[in-house]
């Protein structure tokens, strides 16, 4: 057993620094869309506020909903391949969305890719519906919430510097962006590296290495919050060129107001343990943003897949997850 729960560590890990490669574009989109930083200094920027958010955040419940809100924790006790299927499944998801250029929800995977091998050993009790529920919902509230405060937070600035030279506008925004992008990436850190964390604190409780009611050890919160961070600083290029330049055209304005209201609605969550896509969050501020000009500034179409795969991404993680979860279960 205790070979195997390295193993699930390692391969949490690694799905943590796939999160922050998969997430890097999120992080960066606007701010390389807007030409303010390159993409090289743009993800090391990214990549040091991911990691930093671990001195704001390591309290955050969001750990605690993951790791006991999904699914109820004593399914995995002394399962020691439970765990390793969920991020199996979830991986091989976020792989095929992440090749095709496609932004998609790292969380939601794991939400599913746990769900997947629960259902398949305890039915459906085994699973919290109350916690998916919550989760769920905020699928589309996230994005709701970004494109909103977006919105409003574009059209405010805009009446407070509208009537201002626009090479003057364009000059106080780049700085100001360098500002929006870093709390924005304080905000993926804290969330998503928070997601890690409750799996690997799931499989050291159900494998009996900590005992019930045990918090997060420091050396997992430093481990997941430095591989995310290296995950973003290796980003998706295909991902940044998606939203950063794909969705919307944006100018640094733009860009700042798109990443204060993602950054705004992600420390919202982060503070309430909801874990939240951050895909799903500045996709519908950059939205939000776009549409203060006039609604066909957005390309609707590539918004409707995006739709499509955020739609997808728990139901064919859960299918990935419990596939691998039946066939190894016949070998071991």
């Amino acid at each position: 057993m205790t070979v195997i729960v390295i193993i699930t560590i390692a391969v949490a890990i690694l799905y943590d620094f796939l999160n922050g490669m998969n997430d890097a574009g999120n992080s960066i989109a606007t701010i390389v869309g807007t030409n303010v930083l390159p993409p090289k200094l743009a993800v090391f920027w990214a990549a040091s506020f991911n990691f930093i958010a671990f001195g704001i955040f390591y309290g955050s419940p969001v750990a605690h909903t993951i790791g006991r809100g999904i699914i109820l924790p004593e399914i995995i006790k002394n399962d020691s391949i439970f765990v390793l299927c969920s991020l199996l499944g979830a991986g091989s998801w976020v792989l095929i969305c992440a090749r095709n250029g496609i932004p998609n929800s790292v969380s939601h995977a794991l939400i599913g890719g746990l769900i997947g091998p629960a259902l398949i050993k305890g039915g459906s009790t085994a699973v919290i519906f109350s916690g998916v529920f919550k989760i769920v919902i905020f699928i589309g509230l996230a994005p709701l919430f970004g494109f909103i405060i977006g919105y409003f937070f574009m059209n405010l600035t805009l009446l407070i510097w509208g009537k201002k030279p626009p090479l003057k506008i364009d000059r106080y925004f780049r700085v100001l962006q360098l500002i929006s992008s870093a709390f924005f990436s304080l905000g993926h850190g804290g969330n998503d590296a928070q997601k890690t964390m409750g799996i690997i604190l799931m499989l050291l409780i159900g494998t009996g290495f900590l005992p019930e009611g045990a918090d997060v050890p420091i050396w997992v919160a430093l481990t997941c919050y430095t591989a995310i961070a290296m995950g973003t600083l290796l980003g998706s290029g295909k991902i940044v060129k998606t939203l950063g330049k794909g969705l919307v055209h944006l100018k640094p304005i733009g860009g700042f107001c798109a990443e204060t209201a993602g950054a705004l609605t992600l420390f919202g969550v982060t503070l309430a343990g909801i874990p939240v896509s951050t895909t799903h969050t500045i996709t519908g501020a950059i939205m939000g943003v776009g549409v203060t000009k006039r609604a066909s500034c957005v390309k609707w179409k590539l918004a409707a897949n995006i739709v499509v795969a955020w739609v997808l991404t728990i139901p064919a993680s859960m299918a990935f997850s419990a596939l691998i979860y039946f066939l190894l279960n016949l070998f071991i």
